[in-house]
């Protein structure tokens, strides 16, 4: 940001902008995408996107003001809402062998998490060899080469799709958009009455849009899905693991740079093994859940996550970072487990047709969960902060005032206070750490809760014989028998391309 402020010269709020249009947009296009994909073909979207992904890409480098780079921002997050649930949908489509489908969605999610690991590290030492614009251009290569065997993949969309509803793209879209702004909002202390009225809008318009698809004959998002627990189950826990994921990674980032003092970069580096324990896990569940059941899988992976908060909650209460970074390592194998099996339930608890939507509406959970995680542990932690700061008598009451607001202000006054600063950063370590400490300790209990949640309802649907609990209930999800049927061809109708 710094670069892109000294070449660009924006204002205050267009800073802003360049920051957040790309996950809105991402977020508040996922759905309607999803949708498009299942009538017009998954793989014929999954091409325009990586198409216009990479050519706005390549646009932006060339951005003359922030204006134009916020516009190639937004455009890369139309693109980007047409990858995300198309991937998932043609896995959903071609793996039609639970055992394949299962491994198929494992290595989706492996690849996922290695990239999202990746971004940071590559992203910084473009920044130290070249310029800021660089950074625009890293999934160009990697759209290029999709592009050039995407003629490979078999085309799939629903035969009884009905027209495309623009009101209800509309709905989706702006809801989605004003309730990520208003948690946004809310959780970098920005104006408290521009935040309510994003979240009474995202509300507001969320209900019509449920409502005009209940009326529909062919809906955008089906909600009969919801009625099956494998699918509103699995979207619950791909939200709740996204919370206590990007939760961790607030606070983590946070305690490596200012309290341990660690160098950007290398606290960038020092997140790796976490992020390759997240692959081993999501790698490793086909074999575990061939061994005791997609619900099993699930209260295993919030469990060991909740085991990861209670590292930080017992031994993270010091200026090390090697507790943090533990408990880092064990939560991403829990949660690993646990948000892979829970992608699974949802993409295959949907009619082969509808995956398009089911894939949308699973990201969607995902975004909503990063965006939540940052707000709720993250402003909690920063509320228990300010409430155990003890601030030295020596300073100056605009000084007070901004270190008792963030750890970041509290460390740069430090800093320019010269040898009466130790006595601030200090104080200020002391109290972010206590703030840990307690968010940890809320947060690994709550996952602990979402684990006997998932294990008592598996138990009372199976005994009710509600439809679609056995998975969740942790039964095989297909007999030997599915799991070697050939590929028929009327459950992937095939479009002309």
């Amino acid at each position: 940001m710094p670069a892109i402020s000294e070449a660009l010269q924006p204002t205050g709020t267009e800073l802003l902008w360049i920051v957040d249009v790309y996950p809105l947009v991402l977020a508040g296009l996922l759905i309607p995408m999803g949708s498009l994909g299942d009538r017009f073909g998954r793989k014929r979207i999954l091409i325009i996107g990586a198409l216009g992904f990479a050519l706005i890409s390549a646009v932006a480098e060339f951005a003359p003001n922030a204006s134009w780079l916020i516009a190639a921002r937004a455009a890369t997050g139309l693109f980007g809402s047409m990858l995300l649930p198309a991937t998932l949908a043609l896995i959903g489509t071609i793996f039609i062998s639970a055992r394949a489908r299962s491994m198929a969605i494992a290595i989706w999610s492996a690849v996922f998490s290695a990239a999202a690991a990746a971004g940071p590290i590559i992203g910084g030492v473009l920044l130290d060899h070249f310029p800021w614009t660089s950074i625009l251009l890293v999934g160009v290569p990697f759209s290029v080469l999709f592009l050039a065997f995407a003629w490979l993949l078999p085309e799939a969309r629903d035969p009884k799709a009905g027209r495309v509803d623009v009101v209800s793209a509309a709905l989706a879209m702006i809801a989605m958009i004003a309730l990520v702004y208003g948690i946004k909002t809310f959780a970098t202390g920005g104006d408290a009455w521009l935040g309510t009225a994003a979240l009474g809008i995202g509300v507001g318009l969320g209900t019509l849009f449920v409502r005009r698809q209940r009326v529909l004959t062919h809906p955008m998002l089906d909600l009969e899905l919801f009625r099956k627990p494998a699918f509103g189950g699995g979207l619950i826990i791909n939200i709740v693991t996204n919370v206590a994921e990007y939760g961790m990674i607030f606070m983590i980032t946070l305690h490596l740079q200012i309290i341990t003092g660690m160098p950007t970069t290398l606290a960038g580096i020092a997140l790796l093994p976490a992020a390759g324990m997240i692959i081993l896990a999501t790698l490793a569940v086909p074999f575990v859940k061939s061994r005791i059941g997609g619900a099993k899988t699930i209260v295993l992976g919030l469990v060991i996550g909740s085991i990861g908060y209670g590292i930080v909650a017992i031994w993270g209460v010091t200026t090390s970072p090697w507790p943090w970074l533990i408990g880092l390592v064990v939560l991403g194998l829990g949660l690993g487990l646990a948000w892979t099996t829970s992608t699974e339930l949802v993409v295959t608890s949907a009619p082969v047709e509808k995956s398009g939507a089911a894939s949308a509406a699973s990201e969607t959970g995902f975004e909503l969960g990063a965006v939540l995680g940052t707000a709720i542990i993250g402003g909690f932690a920063t509320a228990l902060y300010q409430r155990f700061l003890v601030l030295p008598q020596w300073l100056a009451d605009a000084d007070a005032a901004a270190a008792r607001e963030t750890l970041g202000a509290a460390a740069h006054i430090a800093r320019e206070a010269g040898a009466k600063g130790a006595e601030l950063q200090a104080a200020a370590a002391t109290a972010f750490t206590s703030a840990e400490q307690i968010t940890s300790i809320i947060t690994g209990a709550a996952l602990l809760a979402t684990a006997l949640v998932v294990t008592f309802a598996g138990r009372m649907l199976r005994k009710r014989g509600v439809a679609g609990a056995a998975p969740v209930a942790g039964e095989r999800e297909s007999s030997e028998a599915e799991q070697q049927e050939p590929l028929p061809t009327d459950r992937i109708p095939v479009a002309a391309n």
